[in-house]
This record gives C-alpha cells, structure tokens and sequence, in this order.
C-alpha cells in the first residue's frame, strides 16, 4: 500500500480541497472549501481508502457498520465490504410510507455499531444523528472520520464518551501540501487564524489573464479554449440561433476566423441530418480553429441526461467540445458528461429569473467541486478556479422585450470579471454576419485587456 501521504495526493488530484475564500452554509468565510465526493468516483481510491480507516480500528468490536448519508455512503459500503462487517443505511428522513423506517438494512437491538463520517466540523449534526440509530437499540461507541476541520468536532464528541478516529486533520493536509508546493505561506496563515478563531484576511482576488488562467485550470478543454483564445486574441463566442443547416454552415464560415467557440441549438435544425450538418460543421471549426459548444442545458436525473447526450437523433457526445447543464440535479448528474467540458448554468440574464443568491451559492460549490466542470454561466462573478461565460452581449440594445437584458463588453469584464462574451442577435440578425462578429471580436479584447 502506498504510503499516506501519496494516497492522500492522489485524493487531493481529485479536487476534494479548494482553498481561496468560500462563505460556508452558517455564513462563515473559509480559507478553504472540503468536499469528499469525488472519491467515490474512483473505485481505486475508494478501495484504498477504506482499508486505511479500518486499519485504525479494533474490529472486533462492531457488528454493524453505517455510513452518514449522503457523502458517507460509498466510505461505509466499500468497508463493508473489505471487512464482512455487515453494512446498515441510515435515512436523513424516515420513510412516510410502508414500514416508515429510519434504518435500512438487519439488525438486532444491542449489535455495536461503527459510524462512518467524511468530515467532522462542529460535531452537533453527529449529536443529532446517533440519537436517531441508539433509538432502535444500536450501540454508538466509535466514530471514524476522513477529515477532521479542526473546529471542535471531535473535542465535543469525546467529551460526550465517543472515540473518534481520524485519518487526516486540515493541520496534516495543510503540511503535505506546502512541501509538495501546492500551498503558499500566507495560505496556510490564513487558514491557521480560521482555525484558531482569528479573523482571517483575505487577499482581494486580483482578475486573472487568459495566461494566469491556463496556469490554474487542469480541464483539457479548458486549456484548450484558453490556447485559442490567446492565439486568436479573441474572448468571442457566437451564439448560432438559426433554424437550417445551411444557415448554421454559412454563420460558421462568416464568424470561424473570429470565435472561440461557436454554441449551437442544435435541437431547433429542422433538417438535421449527421453527416450533412455535424461534419462539415466540424470541417470548419477544425479549419478555423474553434470549438463547439451545444447549449442543450441539460437539467435532469443523471440516467436520463446521459442518454440525452449519448443517444437520440443529435449524440452530442460525438461532436460537443462542451456542454452546458443546469446543476439543479445535484453533484451525481454531471457525472456523465465524460470526455466534454461542462459548462454550469449559475444563473441567467433574463428578467424575473429565479437564480437566486442562495441557488448561485449551492451551484458554484458543485461546479468547482467537481472533476468535469469547468466554468459557469452567470451574470455575477465566480471563483477564478471556473472560467465565466456572460450572455447577453448586445453593444446596440438594452433588451428585447421577452426578459432577455443586455450587457456591453465593457461592463462583462469589468464589473463581472468575463472570461467569455456570448454574442447571438447582434451578430447573426446583424445585415453583416462577418463584419459584426470582427467588431465584437475586437471589443471584446479590448474591454478584456482593458480589465487587468
């Protein structure tokens, strides 16, 4: 078995720890953001990890295992299953029908129970629930956790009679990751004073330059879309709301020189066909050097999103350089979107929309967690970690009269910190396709280069 800190690196290329400035659930600023999920991802990993935290238990003393729902769950069933200890599943609610159980699974009043936690904070959510499994007769003694934050967790619970194993402190990752170059100092003094209750300081983050960006976002389409952007000196992507083939491929020839990126509907072509429209459409963007982002905004359970982009008359997933999706499913439904860049619906530039703060919040903290996003769409600022998109780009008009409010360029980079501008009536309504997109091309650069 690998040593504990090479296994903890290699959870950590998952992107389970962020750390920047986050405003947690209570409220609080972090220097640092913990989401465990990613591992259950990687089965490797997930294998490992389980025998790394049995391995600091007497198991001898448990009947039964049960994980916290819901980030637990995989950490508990893979012990389970490395250790025969018979796995229970607690629910966050009893059911309303049938049996209206809290615990799934067989057991007998008076089995010992180890509990499986990912992270352990203040400790009061474990307080909570170990009620709930003592009250069908289980025994609670040991608590084993992944993460231990280091704000009273652990001290609350073992001052209540529980044992709590921990695997790695925030004080352990901290250290691994400064030697192997990942944190700086002054990272590290931020979230020393968090820990010890200080006011922490942060850094007002700085915009970052296309170069600066690619230096920090590991998504291959990301890199890729940052390259061209730097080599074409262009931040513009086209919007090609048109209806025919035959329009898409002539928007495409008159904008390819200039774009990034062309996003499709590819959904309102009523006479698309494959080979007629997807492979010449990749001709071009092969000739001039752009990518093909299909705005289909996927918001569905996992199964069926991954059948809408694999299967059915469009299979996005043979031509689409990126996608975007709402996250309003949750983490798991992005899990499909293998072998694109995701692209995350924040929030929306139309009037009355309901992207709200709160919503904005949940859904960044899922984009930058996990593996396959790798910037968002918002008419707000996001971490620097997520390259931002910002429709709704008009120079001549403030709105349309459906919801739809325009932005300049200027305000894009300025006040929302654009990496992207997303350009649709205003280039292929324009009398001139060609000469509209140049414009807003070279508008687009300036109020970028404007912006640093």
């Amino acid at each position: 078995m690998e040593t504990k800190k090479e296994f903890f690196l290699e959870c950590y290329k998952l992107g389970i720890i962020k750390f920047g400035r986050f405003t947690l659930k209570s409220g609080i600023e972090s220097p640092f953001y913990v989401d465990l999920r990613p591992l259950a991802s990687d089965p490797k990993i997930l294998k490992l990890l389980a025998n790394y935290l049995l391995d600091m238990l007497p198991l001898d003393n448990f009947d039964l295992i049960c994980g916290v729902p819901y980030a637990a769950l995989p950490m508990a069933t893979a012990m389970s299953l490395e250790s025969y200890l018979p796995l229970i599943i607690k629910r966050k609610e009893a059911k309303e029908y049938g049996t209206k159980k809290i615990l799934e699974g067989i057991y007998t009043p008076g089995q010992n129970c180890l509990l499986v936690e990912d992270v352990v904070t203040s400790g009061t959510s474990l307080l909570e629930t170990i009620p709930e499994i003592e009250n069908e007769g289980i025994i609670v003694s040991d608590i084993v956790v992944v993460l231990d934050r280091q704000q009273g967790g652990k001290e609350l619970l073992e001052s209540k009679g529980f044992r709590v194993h921990t695997l790695f402190t925030i004080s352990d990752v901290c250290t691994m990751l400064k030697d192997e170059g990942h944190l700086t100092d002054d990272e590290v003094g931020r979230i020393n004073d968090f820990l010890a209750g200080n006011v922490v300081k942060f850094e007002e983050e700085k915009r970052l330059s296309y170069e600066q960006k690619l230096e920090i976002c590991d998504h291959s389409v990301a890199q890729k879309l940052l390259e061209i952007a730097i080599e074409k000196k262009s931040n513009l992507i086209v919007s090609a709301d048109v209806t025919s083939t035959q329009e898409l491929l002539t928007l495409a020839e008159k904008v390819g020189p200039h774009i990034v990126a062309l996003k499709t509907h590819m959904d309102i072509i009523l006479d698309f066909d494959s080979d007629a429209t997807i492979l010449p459409l990749k001709d071009l963007a092969t000739k001039y050097n752009f990518l093909l982002m299909e705005d289909r905004k996927f918001a569905d359970i996992g199964n069926t999103q991954e059948l809408q982009f694999s299967y059915g008359l469009y299979k996005i997933s043979n031509w689409a350089d990126l996608v975007t999706a709402q996250v309003i499913a949750g983490y798991e439904s992005l899990d499909c979107f293998r072998n694109v860049g995701v692209v995350a619906i924040l929030g929306m530039s139309s009037k009355g929309t309901l992207t709200n703060t709160n919503y904005r919040e949940e859904a960044t903290k899922i984009a930058l967690s996990h593996p396959n996003v790798f910037g968002g769409v918002s008419q707000n600022k996001i971490p620097n970690e997520l390259l931002l998109f910002t429709p709704g780009i008009n120079v001549a008009e403030a709105g349309d009269g459906k919801g739809q409010q325009y932005n300049t360029p200027e305000h894009a980079f300025n006040e929302l910190e654009t990496d992207f501008i997303i350009v649709g009536r205003g280039i292929y309504k324009s009398f001139d396709a060609e000469k509209s997109a140049l414009s807003y091309k070279i508008a687009g650069w300036n109020a970028y280069e404007g912006s640093l």
